[in-house]
Formats: C-alpha cells, sequence, structure tokens
C-alpha cells in the first residue's frame, strides 16, 4: 500500500474556513489544555465553569474582564492595522510604555481645567506612542529593514527608558519602590460604573475608527491592497511608503492610548515594575480577529476572559497560573495551524494496490 501526500497552495478559501478559524482555534485551545486539568486532577467541566460561566455571571467578574480588556483591545488594534498592510508590530509594548511615561510626565507638571488634562494626556501618550513607531516603520519603508527586529528592538529600549526615567527623573511619592507622585483627581479618568473607567469610551470608539477606516476610506482600500499583493499594488500607483508609515503611526496612537488608559485609569501612578505584557497579547488578539475591528473587539474581551477567569480558577481550583498561560500558547499554536490549512490544501492519496489502475484509488482532503 503506497501513501501520496500532496500539499498546493490555495486558489479560494472556503468561507467556513474563513469565519470558522477563530473559533476552531479556541475549541482546540480549550480541548487541549483539558488533558493538562485532568494530569492535575480538576474536573475539565469545573475548571472553565468558573473561568467562563461564574466570572460572566458575577458582577466582580465582569467589571474585571472589562477593565482588562481596555488596553488589549487598544493595543490589538495597534497591531491588526499593520497587520492589514502584511506588516508586523511586534513592539505595542514598546508603544504603550511610551504612551503611559508621555500621558503621566503632562499628568504631574500640566496645570489644565476640567477634562482639559485628560485629554492633553491622551493626546501626549498618542503622539509618544505614534512616534515610537514611526521609528520602524521608516526603516521599513526607507531601506527595508525587517519591522519584527526593528519594533521588538525598540521594546527593550522602552522598556530600559522607563526604568532610568521612574527610578530617575520622574521619581516621586513615599515608599520603598520607585514610582511616580500619585495622580490628583483631574489626571485620573472617571467611572462610567463601578471600577469600569471611561477608558472604555475610548477603546469603544478607537475600534469604530478603525473600522471606518479599512472599511470606507480610501486609506483603507489601500492599506488592503498593499497587504494582499504590494508588488500589484506598486503597478497600481499605491505608495507603500505611505501605506507602512501610516499604519504604524495609526497603530502607535492605539497603544499609547492603552497605555495612559492603564496608567491614569486604574494604576493611578506609574510604577518602575509596570510591565503589563498586553502587547505581546495583541499579537493573538489582532490575528484571531485579523478580518475586521469588530473581531478585534471580541478578541480582545475573550483574552481579558481568560486572564481574570484563569485568576478566579487558580483561586477556587488551585490549578497554577502558568495554565492560563498555556492556554494562550496553544491558541497560538492552533491559530498558526490553521492558518496554514487556510493558504494550503493538503490532498491524501492512498494506493491500495500498486498495480492497479489510477481509478481503483480513494483519496480524501484536510
Amino acid at each position: 500500500m503506497n501513501v501520496e501526500l500532496d500539499i498546493g497552495a490555495r486558489e479560494d478559501v472556503p468561507t467556513w474556513l474563513v469565519y470558522g478559524t477563530p473559533v476552531f482555534t479556541v475549541l482546540a485551545a480549550l480541548a487541549v489544555s483539558s488533558v493538562a486539568l485532568v494530569a492535575l486532577d480538576v474536573s475539565p467541566v469545573a475548571a472553565y465553569s468558573v473561568m467562563f460561566v461564574e466570572t460572566l455571571t458575577s458582577e466582580f467578574g465582569l467589571t474585571e474582564t472589562t477593565v482588562k480588556a481596555i488596553p488589549l483591545v487598544l493595543t490589538g488594534l495597534a497591531v491588526y492595522l499593520p497587520l492589514r498592510a502584511g506588516l508586523w508590530n511586534i513592539g505595542a509594548e514598546g508603544q504603550l510604555i511610551l504612551g503611559g511615561l508621555a500621558g503621566t510626565w503632562i499628568g504631574l507638571n500640566v496645570s489644565a481645567p476640567g477634562y482639559a488634562l485628560l485629554v492633553a494626556m491622551f493626546l501626549g501618550a498618542g503622539v509618544a506612542g505614534a512616534f515610537w513607531a514611526a521609528v520602524p516603520a521608516w526603516l521599513r519603508a526607507k531601506y527595508d529593514i525587517n519591522e519584527i527586529i526593528t519594533t521588538l528592538l525598540l521594546t527593550f529600549v522602552a522598556l530600559n527608558l522607563k526604568n532610568y526615567l521612574i527610578r530617575g527623573p520622574m521619581q516621586g511619592g513615599a515608599g520603598t519602590f520607585p514610582q511616580t507622585e500619585q495622580f490628583s483627581g483631574a489626571a485620573t479618568i472617571p467611572s462610567l460604573f463601578g471600577n469600569v473607567h471611561a477608558g472604555l469610551l475610548v477603546a469603544l470608539l478607537m475600534v469604530a475608527v478603525a473600522y471606518v477606516l479599512v472599511t470606507q476610506t480610501r486609506l483603507g482600500f489601500e492599506v488592503t491592497f498593499v497587504g494582499s499583493n504590494p508588488e500589484a499594488a506598486t503597478q497600481a500607483g499605491i505608495s507603500r511608503y505611505k501605506v507602512y508609515i501610516l499604519v504604524f503611526v495609526i497603530g502607535g496612537l492605539f497603544a499609547g492610548f492603552a497605555g495612559i488608559g492603564e496608567i491614569a485609569g486604574v494604576q493611578g501612578r506609574f510604577r518602575a515594575d509596570f510591565e503589563p505584557g498586553y502587547g505581546f497579547t495583541a499579537i493573538v488578539i489582532a490575528l484571531l480577529g485579523r478580518n475586521g475591528a469588530l473581531k478585534v473587539l471580541l478578541a480582545g474581551f475573550f483574552f481579558a476572559l481568560l486572564i481574570v477567569g484563569g485568576s478566579s480558577m487558580e483561586v477556587a481550583l488551585g490549578v497554577p497560573a502558568a495554565l492560563t498561560e498555556v492556554i494562550q500558547a496553544l491558541v497560538i499554536l492552533f491559530l498558526i495551524t490553521a492558518e496554514f490549512f487556510k493558504r494550503y490544501s493538503v490532498s491524501l492519496r492512498v494506493d491500495r494496490d500498486p498495480g492497479t489502475s489510477p481509478a481503483t484509488r480513494t483519496g480524501s482532503d484536510a
């Protein structure tokens, strides 16, 4: 019996595969994680009930999930928009940090009436994040330097710059831990309900902006065109230089908003150990929601639910904290696998008798 495996590029991706990929990815990750839960002598049904059902049906769980989703959605958009142009913004974490630093400095050193100070803080944070993203964008557009490397390296530069500033020129307040002064009431983002701060409105507004930008504007058409076929886009007269710069600058703006939103809405001051990791989680969020800004919103809330529900599961069932990270890693793994099957078709041919004619062969496609 001979077995032949043929792999060929797909010309058309089935609709069910396009829209089913995020669902299949999440379900597969949860199914495999169940093996780890069983090995820990924990019922997967009980664990996932705590993680999802109890979190979504309690006021505390809903509040914490919403608060956690705000920076995840914004950083998800920061990765999503360059991804539409075929680029990888791996440095959303660094852009978030720079945005938080700039917004914090404005909040502590600028006096302004009413909500003008908050507006100035968000604008400063957005500009800082956009500037930090513009550097790798310019290097990619001008010299074709790989943006994955430059955005990642600039993240480490941002982290070290943060450590220097919070332990040096921006340090203030009492206590043994390096941190800035506490924000004043005017520099603190007000609450909408419970502990959910008004940064939620900013996140929803930016989702709407990204949706309109991609689906309703000429720039959005150019971004999608460049991402699907850069050579054809150039032949059509579209400037890849412009597209690369703009998607990164706007993405950095979103990440900067996420930084100051987290600092002024949740933390109350900038601490030296502030390294939330939202910018790296945003890569998976953008991949899950790459078909639209609204899907990025849903993916952001899902990962917020994973984080908050995972913490509840740890407390209620004694599950190790690393399991939540395992689930996230499995989502990435299965997402990459799904992307392979979206790009390529796999044919398996089984010839039971080498001497028979091809008409007797049976096969199946995956």
